[in-house]
C-alpha cells in the first residue's frame, strides 16, 4: 500500500474512533437473530403482508425466509431512472427463486439537475439529498425487512440512499444500477455549441437540436458528472456487483445483473448464515477507496460533500483536507469528459472499471482486503460480466488499456496528482478542481467583480462588460442562503472569455456542476456569506489571488480597510418562495457548511469539525 494513503486512512480511523464505535454498537443492537418481522405483533404483520400473494404470505408468516426491501428512485422524467420501471417485478421473481420475498418498500423523490440548471427548482437540489435519505428511512421503518436493494443513480439520489443505508446499517444492502444511454453527440461538440449560443452565433433551435442529440434516450447521461461518479464510487465501495455500473440499460446482460444483485443480497442476511450488514461492510478503508477512485478519475466535485455526509452516517469523520492530501498521493489515470474527450461508454470500451481496479490495486492505492457484497477483497472486481449462452459469468478484465488516451497507468499517469486542491486563505477554505484546467490557468491574480446571482453574469456578459481579466465573486449561494444551487450557467460565458484570452476565475460559496472544470473555480467556500464569511465584504475592484499551485485563496485588502467594511446583507428577493422553496426553510436554516457535507441530518457536525483542526494538516 502507498504509505501516504495508509497514513491518511489511519488518521481518519483515529479521528473517527469514538463515533465509529458508537455507530457499530447501534447497528449491533438493531440486528436480529431471526427475521426482523418476528418482532411485529400479529396486527402489524398482517398489515405488512396484506397485499402479498398467498404464497408470499405463507413465507412471511414463517421465520426462515428473508424479506427484501426494494427502495427505488424510479420516475419517467429522469432518463437514468426510467429503466427502473421494470425492475421490481424482475427482482421479486429472482428473490422468490431463492425462497425469499421482495416487497416494494417505497419510492424516493428524484429530481434532475440537468432540467433545473439555472431555474428556481435547482435551489432544492442539494436539500433533496436529505429528503431522499429521510424518505428511504420511512420506507424501511416498518421493520419488515432483512435486506435492502437500493435503486438509484443520479446526483443527490445515490448519496441520499447511501445516508439511509448507513442509518439502517444493520441491514445487508446492495445497490442496483441501470446503466448509461448510448453515446450521442460528442461532449466536446456539445460544449462548443453552448459557447456558440452564448456568443449569439446560433439560435435556440440549433442549441436545442444539439442538446437533444446529446440527451437522447433512456439511461444515464454519458459525461463524467455526478451521476457516473456516483456509480464508480458505489462500485469501488463494493456495493455493486463487479462491472455492473456501466452496462447499457434494456439489455439481457443488464437484466441478468439485476437478477444476480437481487439474489446476492439474500446471501448476506441473517437467514443465509453469512450475515454481512452494510454498516459493518463499509468502514474507513472503504471510504478512502471511494475518495481514491474519485480522484484517480477526475470525478465530480459534488462528491466532496456527499462522501463526507454518508461517511458521517456510518460514524466516519472526514473533511476537505483528506481529499486534498489523498489527491497529492493519487495520480489521474483517466480522461473522461470534462477532463478529456471520451464519454463513459468509451471508458468502458477502453477497459472500464475492471482495468481501473487492476491499476489502482497494483499501484497500492486501494485497500484491497475490504468487505464487499461479493465477499472479502476487491480483486474480484478486476473481472467483468459477460453472457455465455445466456448465462451470466465473470471473466478477467482487460490487462492493458484499449485506448491509452482514455485510461493510462499508475506508472505513467496523465497527471501525478488527483486534480483536486484545497485552497485556504483569509477568504476561508474552498475546493478547486484542477484536473480539467488548461496549462497556465492554475494561478490568477485579478480584480473581483461581485455578483449575487448567476443570472447577473449573463446580463453583464451580453452587455460586453466582462471583456477583461477578472475573478467573478458569486456570493450568497451557500447552503443556508439558497440551498447551494449548482452554478452551471456560468460555464459557457466564462469559457468564452477564457477562449478570448482573458484570465478569468470564479470564487463562490455555491457549487458547480459535476461536468464543470475548464474555468478555475474556488467553490464550496466556507464560511459562506450568510454566516459572515469574508466573501461578504468583497467589493468590485478588490484584488484576489487564486493560486492552484500553492493552495492560496487570498483577498488582497488590508485588515484596516476590511475592518471599516460591513458585511453585505443577503437580499432574498423571493429566493425562498415559489417552486416549493417555501417548504424547505427549516432544512435550509439547519444545513451545515460544505466542508461538513452541507447536511441537515446531524446536529453535532459543525462542532465536531471545529474541534479537530489539529489533525487536518498534510501527512
Amino acid at each position: 500500500m502507498n504509505k501516504q494513503v495508509l497514513a491518511i486512512t489511519q488518521r481518519i480511523i483515529d479521528r473517527s474512533k469514538t463515533h465509529r464505535a458508537a455507530y457499530l454498537a447501534k447497528i449491533e443492537a438493531a440486528k436480529s437473530t431471526t427475521v426482523h418481522r418476528a418482532s411485529l405483533a400479529c396486527g402489524n404483520l398482517a398489515h405488512g403482508f396484506a397485499a402479498c400473494s398467498k404464497e408470499d404470505k405463507q413465507k412471511l408468516r414463517g421465520l426462515n425466509h428473508s424479506d427484501i426491501a426494494i427502495v427505488s428512485a424510479y420516475n419517467e422524467m429522469l432518463s437514468a431512472h426510467q429503466p427502473y420501471q421494470t425492475y421490481p417485478e424482475i427482482i421479486k421473481a429472482a428473490v422468490s427463486e431463492t425462497g425469499g420475498v421482495a416487497q416494494f418498500a417505497g419510492g424516493v423523490p428524484a429530481m434532475c439537475d440537468g432540467v433545473t440548471q439555472g431555474q428556481a427548482g435547482m435551489e432544492l437540489s442539494l436539500m433533496s439529498r436529505d429528503v431522499i435519505a429521510m424518505s428511504a428511512a420511512i420506507a424501511l421503518s416498518h421493520n419488515m425487512f432483512d435486506g435492502t436493494l437500493m435503486l438509484g443513480i443520479c446526483d443527490k439520489i445515490v448519496p441520499g440512499l447511501l445516508i439511509a443505508s448507513m442509518t439502517f446499517g444493520h441491514l445487508p444492502t446492495a445497490f442496483v444500477p441501470a446503466g448509461p444511454m448510448p453515446s450521442g453527440i460528442a461532449n466536446k461538440e456539445k460544449a462548443r455549441v453552448r459557447q456558440q449560443f452564448a456568443k449569439g452565433e446560433i439560435d435556440e433551435e440549433a442549441l436545442l437540436d444539439a442538446e437533444s442529440a446529446s440527451y437522447h434516450s433512456a439511461g444515464t447521461c454519458t459525461f463524467f458528472g455526478t451521476a457516473n461518479s456516483n456509480q464508480l464510487v458505489v462500485e469501488v465501495m463494493g456495493l455493486h456487483l463487479p462491472g455492473a455500473s456501466f452496462v447499457a440499460p434494456n439489455t439481457q446482460l443488464r437484466e441478468e445483473l439485476t437478477k444476480a444483485a437481487a439474489r446476492q443480497v439474500t446471501r448476506l442476511t441473517t437467514q443465509s448464515g453469512n450475515y454481512m450488514p452494510v454498516g459493518k461492510m463499509i468502514d474507513e478503508r472503504s471510504i478512502v477507496n471511494a475518495i481514491v477512485a474519485l480522484l484517480a478519475t477526475g470525478g465530480s466535485t459534488n462528491l466532496t460533500m456527499h462522501i463526507i455526509a454518508f461517511a458521517r452516517a456510518a460514524g466516519i469523520i472526514i473533511d476537505f483536507h483528506d481529499f486534498h492530501d489523498l489527491s497529492a498521493a493519487v495520480p489521474l489515470i483517466t480522461r473522461i469528459y470534462p477532463n478529456g474527450h471520451a464519454d463513459i461508454n468509451e471508458f468502458e470500451e477502453a477497459g472500464g472499471m475492471a482495468l481501473l481496479f487492476k491499476e489502482l490495486i497494483e499501484g497500492g492505492l486501494l485497500h484491497e482486503d475490504v468487505e464487499t457484497i461479493c465477499g472479502r477483497g476487491l480483486t474480484r472486481y478486476t473481472q467483468k460480466p459477460v453472457l455465455n449462452n445466456g448465462k451470466l459469468e465473470w471473466i478477467d478484465g482487460a490487462k492493458t488499456s484499449g485506448d491509452d488516451q482514455i485510461i493510462a497507468t499508475v506508472a505513467k499517469p496523465f497527471k501525478t496528482d488527483g486534480g483536486l486542491k484545497v485552497l485556504k486563505g483569509n477568504l476561508g477554505i474552498s475546493v478547486l478542481k484542477t484536473s480539467s484546467l488548461r496549462e497556465g490557468s492554475f494561478v490568477i491574480k485579478a480584480p473581483a467583480i461581485v455578483f449575487e446571482d448567476q443570472n447577473e453574469i449573463d446580463v453583464a456578459f451580453n452587455a460586453g462588460e466582462l471583456d477583461r481579466d477578472f475573478i467573478a465573486v458569486v456570493r450568497f449561494q451557500g447552503p443556508k442562503s439558497r440551498g447551494m444551487p449548482e452554478l452551471h450557467k456560468l460555464t459557457p460565458p466564462l469559457g468564452v472569455l477564457q477562449d478570448k484570452g482573458f484570465k478569468v476565475a470564479l470564487v463562490t460559496d455555491g457549487r458547480m456542476s459535476g461536468a464543470s472544470g475548464k474555468v478555475p473555480a474556488a467553490i464550496h467556500l466556507c464560511p459562506e456569506a450568510l454566516d459572515g464569511g469574508l466573501i461578504s465584504k468583497v467589493e468590485t475592484g478588490d484584488m484576489i489571488l487564486l493560486d492552484g499551485e500553492t493552495g492560496e485563496l487570498t483577498l488582497l485588502v488590508s485588515e484596516e480597510e476590511l475592518a471599516k467594511r460591513d458585511n453585505a446583507l443577503f437580499q432574498n428577493d423571493g429566493h425562498h418562495e415559489g417552486m416549493g422553496r417555501e417548504l424547505f426553510g427549516f432544512m435550509r436554516r439547519n444545513l451545515s457548511s460544505a466542508e461538513t457535507g452541507a447536511c441537515s441530518l446531524f446536529d453535532d457536525l459543525e462542532l465536531e469539525t471545529a474541534s479537530k483542526s489539529a489533525d487536518s494538516g498534510k501527512v
